[in-house]
């Protein structure tokens, strides 16, 4: 089993792939509640920052090293992880205060807004050591950059970038709109929007190749101080790609 999955305003909106092409697409409260109900799975693909500096001004390389591969188009779609301390703090002030302490930048109130989900994640891994060899950390559009073999034109929000990405998955896996349409008539846009169900499939479609094919950014793995991987890992590109 094969699970990709991207924090959305129910929790986390999840895909579980298997090497039968079966399929199944979920939403948990949590990513407790994830982890205990796919623990046997090969590998957990999530959208979320994984492994955090404690401080200094100096980013996580895979940062820097995925702007430089989405640029120009989609570099923005990468923003600076922020320190671990901030991921703490109860108010967006605080913790953009923190940050800025620590780091030397202050915190968007984008990056603000899924630092529940970062914590989330980082409580389960620095609690349990055996959790971070299958929970790994991905970004969507360097998944779609390596399924295309280039940079996605659009931005996902639009139509057009919707239907360019629905593309590029379905140029890999089989069933992937038939998993976009029971999505999509199952949830409420105001529980998972339809972004989601485009980033939480990169991430299957990602991990269903196995963890031995799999490329890292960068390409010698970066640990924070907890011994978690900074990383983010895609999929190798083949010009002519094949439904898995």
């Amino acid at each position: 089993m094969f699970v990709g999955a991207d924090g959305c305003k129910a929790g986390w909106f999840a895909i579980l792939l298997t090497e039968n092409n079966d399929w199944k697409v979920d939403v948990f409260p949590d990513v407790s509640n994830l982890w205990n109900k796919y623990n046997s799975a090969s590998m957990i693909l999530l959208d979320v920052p994984i492994g955090l500096r404690e401080r200094g001004p100096e980013e996580r390389l895979c940062d820097i090293e995925a702007r430089k591969l989405l640029s120009p188009k989609r570099r923005s779609s990468v923003f600076p992880a922020p320190c671990r301390q901030a991921i703490y703090a109860k108010t967006y002030e605080e913790a953009s205060n923190i940050n800025n302490q620590m780091t030397g930048r202050r915190l968007s109130l984008q990056t603000w807004n899924i630092i529940p989900k970062i914590r989330e994640v980082d409580i389960l891994l620095s609690n349990d050591e055996s959790v971070g060899s299958r929970i790994r950390e991905i970004h969507p559009e360097i998944c779609f950059w390596a399924l295309a073999g280039h940079s996605m034109k659009h931005s996902k929000k639009t139509k057009g970038g919707f239907s360019e990405r629905i593309q590029v998955l379905e140029s890999v896996y089989p069933h992937t709109n038939d998993i976009k349409d029971h999505a999509l008539s199952t949830y409420r846009r105001n529980e998972v929007a339809r972004d989601d169900i485009l980033d939480a499939l990169s991430a299957a479609v990602t991990a269903m190749v196995g963890v031995q094919r799999l490329i890292s950014i960068p390409e010698t793995v970066e640990f924070d101080s907890q011994g978690l991987r900074m990383e983010m890992l895609y999929r190798p590109y083949h010009r002519e790609c094949e439904s898995i």
